[in-house]
């Protein structure tokens, strides 16, 4: 039988129920299990033992009193470093708010605990949660359980990591490029990216603590070890935010799919601008025709917009306009010569196709700002045709899987590897960018391994406000066999 601290949320959770389980046996269980090979990993930066322990003595007498209880009762979790709670020390991995302890639950922490969930700690992200690999001066560097040389992902590469470590039963992410859905891929874990603006931002650093505004592009999600936990764990935090929820509820569309025959699948998996390892595109490749073979109506899916050329400018403008308002008037001016050079900077080595855009939004008068962002608007309209046709569409993540640790400064120096050639570092936000911009919802399912170890997920995409249907594929893809969680290496020593 499966050790306690690897079995799918669900599980736990009618353990619980059933009286098989108590929740102090299940939080005693992950706080071994952190013990055993956090320091390994440090993935868990902030841990609150005596306070897990009493809460979940708490919910075991509450259970025992047969109160009606909500969906996560008496079971422990993480959160990544950038959701406040109350009470519990939140640095988004900066220095300048090590000593900072909010006062008020995030709004998804406020979910979380109306549904009966203890908080046990918080997992490692880079600083402000701005790099796709997760170290920083107050905590150091989080390793990839499946290999310690490389990195878990980021910027919630602490979750992804304690969640395949099995530190943790379910994790929230934040994801505006890739946050949660690269992590997932990296560590062999499933994420979504919900659609626009399903789960409430309020109380996630950054912005600054105290922020009200939601910000642009930026969504929070659930990271889970099975697909049927993240349904579990979006069905608790989405929905309106604490001031907003006098004036509308939830209403998720359901899942317009309930087997792979007959599912409707488009393919996406090349494009000029950003190629992905070979490894990587034959594992997509076999994917297609295995679900072909099992009755699925499989095609490359053709649509305008299915090209990093339409896709990437609207993105990278629109994220360092979202960035700017972070900077220092130095870093401002080294974007603009950033932009003004871009047709000469490949001279200096690889260059990710229409950075120079990036630095134009981050120094652009918001009259411009407000024309990208309607033509982003426009082609989240068009994108829907496409969907008349497919159920879900499936693209890569990143270039390649898990890059070693490399913490190199100035970060748009670095350098990545793909099907043996050196590319630029920030090809990495290329394939994430389409649901992001448009706000689609997009699923990470891991669905197998490299030849030397490493876990590579697949992108799956669908229609605005489709959430719960990528959702429903990733279970099927799981049901069938075709992807799912594999544990890492043993880490207990």
């Amino acid at each position: 039988m499966e050790p306690l601290h690897y079995r799918s949320a669900a599980e736990l959770i009618s353990d619980l129920k059933n009286g098989e389980l108590t929740s102090v046996d299940v939080t005693q269980a992950f706080l071994n299990r952190i013990r055993q090979c956090n320091d390994t990993i440090n993935a868990v930066v902030t841990l609150d033992e005596e306070k897990a322990l009493e809460k979940a003595r708490q919910a075991d007498e509450v259970r025992a009193q047969g109160e009606t209880l909500g969906a996560l009762h008496g079971l422990p979790l993480t959160l990544k470093d950038t959701w406040e709670v109350a009470g519990m020390a939140c640095t988004a991995g900066a220095p300048a708010l090590k000593d900072y302890i909010p006062t008020k639950h995030a709004d998804v922490v406020r979910r979380l605990e109306d549904a009966g969930a203890i908080i046990l700690g918080k997992t490692n992200v880079p600083i402000y949660a701005t790099d796709l690999q997760s170290y920083n001066k107050l905590f150091g560097v989080t390793n990839n359980p499946h290999n310690l040389a490389h990195t878990p992902g980021g910027s919630s590469g602490g979750a992804a990591a304690a969640l395949a470590a099995g530190m943790t039963p379910l994790e929230v992410g934040s994801d505006l490029a890739g946050s949660i859905r690269t992590p997932a891929h990296f560590c062999g874990v499933f994420g979504h990216k919900p659609s626009r603006a399903l789960v409430s931002f309020r109380g996630h650093i950054p912005g600054p603590p105290g922020t009200e505004s939601r910000p642009d592009l930026a969504e929070g999600g659930p990271l889970a070890r099975s697909a049927k936990d993240l349904e579990l764990l979006l069905n608790v935090i989405a929905g309106p935010a604490e001031r907003e929820r006098n004036s509308w509820q939830l209403a998720m569309a359901p899942a317009t799919i309930h087997s792979l025959e007959q599912t409707r699948v488009g393919l996406w998996l090349k494009d000029p601008l950003c190629p992905i390892d070979d490894e990587l595109l034959n594992g997509y490749q076999q994917l297609g025709r295995t679900l072909e073979s099992n009755g699925a109506l499989v095609a490359e899916a053709r649509h305008q917009l299915l090209n990093l050329e339409h896709i990437l400018p609207a993105y990278f403008n629109l994220l360092g306009s979202l960035l700017s308002t972070s900077m220092k008037p130095a870093q401002r001016r080294q974007m603009m010569w950033i932009s003004r050079l871009e047709r000469w900077l490949h001279l200096f080595g690889p260059v990710t196709a229409f950075i120079g855009e990036y630095g134009r939004g981050v120094n652009q008068p918001v009259h411009q700002w407000m024309a990208w962002s309607e033509m982003r608007e426009k082609m989240r309209a068009e994108i829907t045709t496409l969907f008349d046709e497919f159920d879900v569409l499936l693209t890569p993540i990143t270039p390649t899987t898990a890059i070693r640790h490399d913490h190199s400064n100035p970060v748009f120096k670095r350098q990545i590897t793909v099907a043996g050639q050196p590319r630029a570092y920030m090809d990495q936000f290329c394939w994430i960018a389409l649901a992001t911009l448009l706000g689609l919802p997009a699923t990470s399912v891991p669905i197998g391994k490299t030849a030397d170890g490493l876990p590579f997920n697949v992108q799956v995409i669908g229609a605005p406000g489709m959430d719960l249907t990528t959702i429903r594929f990733a279970e099927l893809l799981e049901a069938s066999g075709l992807a799912g969680f594999q544990q890492p290496p043993d880490l207990s020593h």
